[in-house]
């Protein structure tokens, strides 16, 4: 379908491979945000399906490039469509984090940003040994969203977090496996049979679904909730801070990076 960029290939053994394809990068736009939500949630209503493997289709090694930077600068959107945008993507991701299925992020590269916080909602984390991931909205001048700091510091501690966030810190695989941000470091060819051993594997350990799921929402509904609540108050501080001048002056200076990058390939 044209403009649909999330393809479900639905395997035996009760699971489903999602992958984003919107090329170049991924980008996280209001429209991907909506089509990863609807498959989501389509796939937890299929009874024949128990978890799913999230992976990119691009050509390139990027898992995603995180938001559109378009959609975060101020001059070229209004409050009203980053509203839109702001609760979309945070809704979704609070409801992937608490998600029934299991839950596995295949990452091939890149994972900056919006990618990485899509990855941290997954029970699993698999990385490519080429690529970087980490939560680096710093760097545009803008805060990491509340919920996704305690989303990372719930999964490496507050220290570390404390290091990544405020300095907006790229990590390499290795690194990331070191301090617990992922699980397993592969080589690009075996990361999708890597994946799906994972799955087969969890799905074998936890053949009844209700006990696995239950205990899951012990662990996450608290926080998902809480997360789903919050964001809908918390874009008014976010959009506050898109619409001040150095935030402003920031993103224009990526737009123009990116811009010029564009020209030079040509």
């Amino acid at each position: 379908m044209s403009g649909y960029w999330v393809q479900v290939d639905k395997l035996p053994g009760g699971y489903a491979i999602v992958s984003l394809c919107k090329e170049p990068a991924n980008t996280l736009t209001y429209k991907l945000w909506q089509q990863l939500a609807d498959t989501v949630q389509h796939l937890e209503q299929d009874s024949s399906v128990r978890g799913i493997i999230i992976a990119s289709g691009l050509k390139r090694d990027i898992f995603s490039a995180g938001n559109d930077i378009q959609g975060l600068y101020a001059p070229k959107t209004t409050k009203e469509a980053y509203r839109k945008f702001w609760v979309m993507q945070n809704q979704f991701l609070a409801r992937l984090y608490r998600s029934p299925l299991v839950t596995i992020a295949a990452i091939r590269g890149a994972c900056p940003a919006g990618g990485c916080a899509i990855s941290l909602c997954c029970d699993y984390r698999i990385m490519t040994e080429q690529g970087h991931i980490g939560l680096n909205e710093v760097a545009l001048g803008i805060s990491v969203p509340a919920k996704w700091a305690g989303l990372m510091q719930n999964t490496i501690g507050q220290g570390k977090t404390e290091q990544m966030l405020q300095f907006a810190k790229l990590v390499s695989p290795q690194e990331a496996l070191q301090i617990g941000l992922i699980d397993q470091v592969v080589a690009k060819a075996d990361l999708l049979s890597t994946a799906k051993a994972a799955m087969q594997q969890f799905l074998r350990a936890a053949p009844f679904d209700a006990g696995r799921q239950m205990t899951k929402n012990h662990l996450r509904e608290q926080f998902s909730l809480d997360w789903e609540a919050y964001c809908v108050s918390e874009v008014d501080g976010a959009w506050e801070q898109l619409s001040q001048d150095s935030t402003v002056k920031a993103i224009a200076g990526v737009l123009e990076g990116l811009t010029k990058r564009k020209k030079s390939k040509l």
